[in-house]
């Protein structure tokens, strides 16, 4: 599973360095890499495993074709999924267009989330954390 939240800079080259704990899971189901794409609800990138993304393609076929919701769902997953493979060191390179939908620059949060994880600017994660604390406990101070 992805356990655990790790943060990494990017290099020079645009590439940044997995966790390795990621990297062991991946590979023990026989990837060498993960597929990521743009979050619908934060300004994140969602990533997962190969088999994880044929599971939501085939949950996307399931549906009626003549639906509009899943021509909605096609098109704003697979069509914007990127695979990621690691290179030689356990890095991989995120395209601008990624990047720029979570608005990384500098460095990278990788927070695990059990089957999957998620890659964050970490300064937005931070904001991000406060706020759902605030929305899930009422704090009184006496």
């Amino acid at each position: 599973m992805f356990l655990s939240s790790f943060e990494n800079k990017i290099d020079k080259k645009g590439r940044v360095s997995v966790p390795a704990t990621f990297r062991s899971y991946l590979n023990s189901l026989g990837y060498n890499g993960f597929i990521s794409y743009p979050s619908f609800n934060h300004p994140a990138l969602e990533a997962c495993s190969q088999d994880r993304i044929e599971k939501l393609s085939s949950t996307i076929d399931s549906l009626n074709p003549f639906e509009e919701k899943r021509d909605y769902f096609a098109t704003s997953i697979l069509s914007v999924s990127e695979n990621l493979q690691f290179d030689t060191e356990g890095r991989v390179s995120i395209s601008e267009k990624l990047l720029k939908h979570a608005k990384i620059k500098n460095n990278i949060l990788f927070v695990g989330l059990g089957k999957t994880f998620q890659i964050w600017e970490p300064i937005n994660f931070k904001n991000f954390n406060l706020l759902q604390g605030k929305k899930h406990f009422k704090i009184d101070l006496i």
